[in-house]
């Protein structure tokens, strides 16, 4: 059976038995709070469980390497969205030890994107457009550094209010441990 099958024949027995009911809770987090988080598998069910949080608690935002890019892009729209809208008032943006952003050379996602069928023209117009494609696909080199300047992103960002405290952490994806970065508190 392909995946989609799979995953929407077991939503079907989902649904039909219930099971949702034990996931009901409000819209706004129970914490106050909004995570920036990477998308690592590893932390799934990890990162909850370190922070003691649970359906309902926190909004969570997830990319690859918990990383504020743009002041005006998605991340930082879904963060103002949770302060503004959602009654989040701390943002916690945790990244994480053995990240695949952390080294990530663009040059080698590039070779990837050719083997699996773009061409280079596609990237040429890219890069004649105003896109800098290897300078937006290249990776960091600290997960802490990383964190910091995602921190400075979302703090320094004009329609954050200056109440919000931001906190930057790292988690160990082997054990849970938090290590703090940041603590906006002290902002």
């Amino acid at each position: 059976m392909r995946m989609l099958d799979q995953i929407l024949k077991h939503n079907s027995e989902f649904v039909e038995e219930k099971k949702y009911e034990a996931f009901t809770t409000s819209k706004y987090p129970n914490k106050k709070m909004v995570i920036l988080s990477c998308m690592d598998t590893r932390l799934i069910e990890l990162l909850p469980k370190a922070l003691n949080i649970g359906n309902g608690d926190a909004k969570l935002v997830k990319n690859a390497g918990a990383l504020v890019v743009h002041p005006f892009g998605s991340i930082m729209r879904s963060i103002l969205v949770a302060v503004y809208q959602l009654q989040a008032q701390e943002v916690l943006v945790i990244g994480h030890h053995d990240c695949g952003m952390s080294g990530m050379k663009a040059d080698v996602m590039i070779e990837s994107m050719k083997e699996r069928g773009i061409n280079e023209e596609v990237l040429e117009m890219l890069n004649y457009s105003g896109v800098d494609v290897n300078g937006w696909l290249e990776g960091f080199s600290s997960v802490s550094e990383s964190v910091s300047h995602s921190v400075e992103m979302i703090k320094k960002h004009p329609l954050l209010p200056n109440d919000v405290a931001v906190h930057g952490l790292v988690i160990d994806p082997a054990t849970g441990k938090l290590d703090l970065v940041v603590n906006g508190y002290d902002q």
